[in-house]
């Protein structure tokens, strides 16, 4: 079976940027619903676990039709919340460094510019859905918006951060005011883990 990730933080630590009921009712009602969805879906059809989260994606049309739109569905979910949750720290990590920064400032211009794209593509998203961050076949960065539980890795593509956007990340601190959470993200984000992931991802291209 899939094992959840444990949070990075305690529950009112990105306080008071979002709070202490919201981490926790996301990380234990939302997120780990889609994880012992998933993992009862597959034990279904006795999976064996085979492939890691991000390779099954991949490997989708290897699961029953029967189950598949429901394994990829909560596939996403898991995958895309586990990345939201370590995309922010109390670290105040929020200023990028490292690779990460050096290609910001390749491709955008400045931190100031890549924040605004950021916030303005969040602020596009309709419904439900994420921003990411993501590494394309080449290297380089792209921020891109998916719809309800869609994984950029069905794309092939690699996210290395994630805004959760579905009201529940929300809306009990913020209500209505989404565009408030948007930019209140940019004072939890932890750029550490981000270059990090970056880096990793950076480090497989480079070897193809």
């Amino acid at each position: 079976m899939y094992k959840s990730i444990s949070l990075p933080y305690n529950y009112d630590s990105l306080e008071p940027f979002l709070d202490k009921e919201t981490i926790n009712i996301h990380y234990n009602k939302h997120y780990l619903g889609y994880l012992n969805k998933l993992n009862n879906l597959l034990n279904s059809v006795d999976y064996d676990y085979r492939y890691s989260k991000e390779d099954l994606v991949k490997h989708i049309d290897e699961i029953p039709l029967s189950i598949r739109d429901d394994v990829l569905y909560n596939l996403g979910g898991v995958i895309n919340h586990e990345l939201y949750f370590y995309s922010m720290s109390d670290k105040k990590a929020n200023i990028p460094s490292g690779t990460i920064n050096k290609k910001i400032i390749e491709q955008f211009g400045s931190f100031n510019n890549f924040k605004k794209k950021f916030i303005e593509t969040a602020n596009y998203l309709v419904g439900s859905g994420y921003t990411f961050l993501i590494v394309n076949n080449e290297g380089d960065l792209e921020i891109i918006n998916t719809s309800n539980q869609e994984t950029p890795y069905i794309y092939d593509l690699v996210p290395i951060m994630a805004l959760d956007l579905w009201e529940h990340a929300y809306y009990l601190l913020y209500q209505n005011r989404r565009s408030d959470y948007i930019n209140n993200f940019f004072e939890i984000i932890d750029f550490v883990n981000i270059n990090q992931n970056y880096e990793k991802e950076l480090s497989k291209i480079q070897k193809k």
